[in-house]
């Protein structure tokens, strides 16, 4: 890492320390809060033991799914299948998210965190909910899956479970909102919030309207799991559901960008092209994203096709755009910073000298690459009705999710890692070799593993059957592409435990770096002759992204096509 100004977005924002327990960083020259710092260590341990839950539970499906291994039995998987997705989608996901808020309204505003024992509170009541569910569900008294539909029924526990995980969740960014209110009154920094805390300003809005949701369809059927109500209507459940299990995941996309933004200014010194435009972005996501929950009901008889199509075909895209601006501005700025470095040579030089051993820096990129390139143009695809009545109950679509949540979000969060723990543990990583391989492997493997999804969905293997042999109606194909699968789980596996390994071993034996910077993940340096700030207003300075951009245009547009051929094949017009 660089200098103060190169390291975090705060520029003319940081004033006056705040009187509160702080530390100084001796690489950034940034102010650390100590409360903050407590709770954003425990808070990312728990999530990556959450995340290791999740990984094994994920490995077991993978070599379910492959027919040829076809490991567990039938009310193992989806015992496990339940196991796994409420560890990784919400756990593991809400836990590291909570660190990133507390991060977010303290170093970069040079802040005190609101209140220690809001933060303890919040955290203990999320640590026993998960723990509560995650014993009932292993227990075999929760085979219900994430989305738990009635007239599914699980244990009171589950539910209570995650009431008390949703509360605890509120309670921390009950806790972020307070410290930007201090912070603001105490005039820690002046002017605008940095584009890094407005972006987790944006996922914590979203967040209580999400949590909302999961108190209005979780306490109802809490009682009714109590014996004290009757049974909840089970179409009413499944919308108020959808605002809880779609808006969650657009929690972990700002947070996700925010981490973008955060480590493209740590390694290059990237700054937004246009800030007004990113945040307005960010308002995006929080006035349209909750709508786009409904192209998961676009199949659901309950609802009509008008509301369906308008919320679908129109609404969601302005989510979609928001997306497709942090899409472009993310790389823009680092181009911008690569050519004021002096890497001007050709359209893709900059590409090139990019400090590639950083894993922080290939996590990134793996992370904007899957989640855009596989992510985005696979879920505005399946979010139109036409294919979504096809596509909706085949592998297909937790195809397209875990190259956005799993890809993006957790590659993103991993990446995060390797800057959080340095600077917050104040312990250098150890095997540093290791480190730098770990984002490619995890990368590769969800990329197999989503490919595989997608081309045996196509081929009509549905999502959540144990077993597509006793059905007797897939060819070779499909059963190659579910192998890819399991290998894709496998390396996947991998990759997760490597930075498991990683953070544990670096937690135990990496060497602290208590009063000295931390140890350089690599930063490309100024060439002789550069002049920083020369291209700001040089629309040349983003010739590479503008071709990046074209490219995944295209790729959008191609894709787009071959889903209405295919369909135009399923439906023949006469």
């Amino acid at each position: 890492m660089t200098s103060v100004s190169a390291t975090l977005p705060v520029g003319p924002h940081s004033l006056a320390a705040p009187a509160t327990p702080k530390r100084v960083c001796a690489t950034t020259g940034l102010g650390v809060c100590l409360d903050a710092q407590r709770f954003i260590k425990l808070h990312a341990v728990v999530g990556v033991v959450f995340l290791l839950l999740g990984g094994i539970a994920a490995l077991l499906l993978a070599l379910t799914r492959w027919q040829t291994v076809h490991l567990l039995p039938a009310d193992w998987f989806y015992r496990v299948l339940t196991f796994h997705g409420i560890n990784m989608l919400i756990f593991w996901i809400l836990f590291f998210e909570v660190a990133i808020l507390y991060f977010a309204c303290t170093t970069p505003l040079n802040a005190r965190l609101f209140s220690r024992k809001v933060a303890w509170v919040g955290f203990a009541l999320m640590g026993v909910g998960a723990v509560m569910v995650d014993w009932v569900i292993l227990a075999g008294k929760a085979d219900v899956m994430m989305t738990s539909y009635l007239p599914l029924l699980a244990h009171p526990a589950f539910y209570l479970g995650i009431i008390l995980v949703a509360v605890g969740t509120l309670v921390g960014v009950f806790n972020f909102f307070a410290t930007l209110y201090v912070a603001k009154r105490d005039r820690a920094y002046e002017g605008s919030m940095p584009i890094v805390t407005f972006g987790a300003l944006a996922a914590a809005i979203i967040a209580v309207v999400t949590l909302l949701h999961g108190a209005i369809v979780m306490i109802p059927t809490f009682a009714y799991s109590m014996g004290w109500i009757g049974q909840p209507d089970p179409i009413w459940y499944r919308i108020i559901w959808w605002g809880l299990g779609h808006q969650s995941q657009q929690v972990n996309v700002c947070a996700m960008v925010a981490v973008w933004y955060l480590l493209s200014h740590v390694i290059v010194g990237a700054r937004p092209v246009n800030e007004a435009v990113c945040r307005t972005a960010f308002a995006l996501y929080i006035l349209f994203i909750n709508i786009a929950s409904a192209h998961h009901l676009l199949v659901d008889p309950a609802v009509g096709s008008a509301w369906k199509i308008w919320n679908t075909s129109y609404a969601m895209y302005l989510a979609v755009l928001a997306s497709m601006v942090h899409g472009f501005t993310v790389p823009a700025g680092v181009e911008i910073a690569m050519r004021e470095k002096g890497y001007t040579r050709g359209l893709f030089g900059w590409v090139v000298a990019l400090p590639w051993r950083n894993p922080a820096l290939s996590g990134t990129v793996l992370s904007v690459i899957i989640f855009g390139f596989l992510g985005g143009i696979t879920g505005v695809t399946l979010g139109t009705q036409q294919i979504n009545i096809i596509a909706h109950n085949t592998l297909r679509i937790p195809g397209h999710f875990h190259v956005t949540v799993v890809g993006g979000t957790t590659l993103a969060f991993m990446a995060l890692a390797y800057y959080v723990i340095p600077l917050f543990f104040q312990r250098d990583f150890i095997w540093r070799g290791l480190a730098r391989l770990q984002p490619w492997l995890f990368g590769l493997g969800i990329v197999m593993l989503s490919f595989g999804m997608s081309f045996a969905g196509s081929m009509g293997v549905s999502r959540r059957s144990w077993d597509i042999d006793a059905q007797g109606v897939y060819g070779s194909a499909a059963h190659l592409w579910l192998g890819v699968l399991g290998l894709g789980g496998v390396l996947a596996f991998v990759g997760l435990l490597a930075f498991v390994l990683l953070c544990v071993g670096t937690l135990l034996f990496g060497e602290k770096n208590h009063g000295r910077p931390m140890a350089d993940w690599g930063t490309p340096p100024a060439l002789a002759g550069a002049q920083a700030g020369s291209l700001a207003d040089n629309h040349s300075a983003t010739k590479g992204t503008i071709v990046l951009t074209l490219v995944f245009l295209a790729c959008f547009a191609v894709y787009y096509f071959a889903n209405w051929k295919a369909l135009a094949d399923v439906w023949p017009v006469r």
